[in-house]
């Protein structure tokens, strides 16, 4: 498999989830400004969306949306249980907070990135984030993760989103579950050996 990926964007979701599931895979670095691959290759050609991630399966079928994607890892290493088994009460909540990330927090972060958006409207686009942060620091109250006890592909999507929030300076101080959360999922060895692979840590 290929994994199409950028630096500390979104991408950074799956690529935790493969190195979690421990599944062979090869990096391929794309530059979303002028959509071109490493080798000066037109990334439109390989993924007509422009965006990342994309998953190149060995059959040869190309695989987009995050969501997706993750879940499909997921599914290749039932074992690791990266994910709840198919058509369970606990898969659809999976799926809720797949959405949920996706929609609410991702889809807000997206205006903020924006050279041309003005400030106001950038704190608009923070405020929302917060908000929904806040409501994200309350479920995760007495959970280790998402779904409880157990690592999903989930928190690879938040810990993405929670880097972002770094990376924009937030203050989640008054919001302690996230804080703690967000450390936890740092701490995970293969989270740190994405970032690491990404040239977003020092290797140690």
């Amino acid at each position: 498999m290929k994994l199409y990926y950028s630096p500390g964007a979104c991408s950074l979701s799956p690529h935790i989830a493969l190195l979690e599931a421990g599944l062979p895979y090869d990096l391929v670095k794309v530059d979303l400004k002028a959509k071109k691959l490493e080798n000066g290759d037109d990334y439109l050609k390989v993924n007509p969306k422009g965006q990342v991630p994309a998953l190149a399966l060995d059959s040869g079928e190309l695989v987009t949306e995050g969501p997706v994607i993750v879940q499909m890892i997921a599914d290749q290493a039932a074992g690791k249980k990266l994910a709840p088994a198919r058509d369970s009460a606990e898969r659809y909540k999976l799926l809720e907070w797949l959405n949920y990330i996706g929609t609410e927090l991702h889809k807000n972060f997206g205006p903020m990135f924006s050279p041309a958006l003005a400030d106001d409207a950038k704190a608009f686009f923070k405020d929302r984030v917060m908000a929904k942060f806040r409501y994200v620091d309350g479920a995760l109250a007495g959970h280790d993760y998402l779904m409880g006890k157990q690592f999903t592909v989930a928190d690879g999507y938040l810990f993405t989103m929670l880097s972002w929030a770094e990376r924009m300076k937030f203050d989640l101080a008054a919001m302690p579950n996230l804080l703690a959360y967000k450390a936890r999922v740092a701490a995970r060895p293969k989270v740190q050996e994405a970032l690491t692979r990404e040239g977003l840590m020092k290797a140690a």
